[in-house]
């Protein structure tokens, strides 16, 4: 089981549940963060930080955001645009720093509002 950021973090990327993950599994794509499935360690600290609500664990996430789930994986399990290959388990955002790509459901959104 893990944590996903669902479709509030979009164009908006907060940041504060990054600076809360003790195992710096959270990545930064070109318009949302991820949480890597495989380097969560599933303690929950990020949750609570998030000003926009857009983590959930995957047992609850709300069925609007379920294609979110599959997303997220698919950020480290697919190639992406511009990128050789899958970007697969780096061991750490902190040296990965912000990658310009996003996921396909994400990249697919048309901007966010930010009300």
């Amino acid at each position: 089981m893990t944590y996903v950021i669902a479709q509030p973090c979009v164009d908006v990327m907060d940041r504060a549940c990054v600076d809360e993950c003790p195992v710096d599994c959270i990545y930064e794509g070109g318009r949302s963060l991820y949480i890597h499935p495989d380097e969560c360690v599933d303690c929950g600290a990020c949750e609570p930080v998030c000003p926009m609500e857009a983590i959930f664990y995957e047992d609850d996430l709300p069925a609007q955001w379920a294609p979110f789930e599959e997303d997220n994986a698919a950020f480290f399990a697919e190639a992406l645009p511009g990128r050789d290959g899958a970007l697969g388990s780096p061991g750490g955002a902190a040296k990965m720093g912000a990658l310009d790509v996003d996921a396909p459901l994400v990249r697919a959104l048309p901007p966010q509002s930010q009300a």
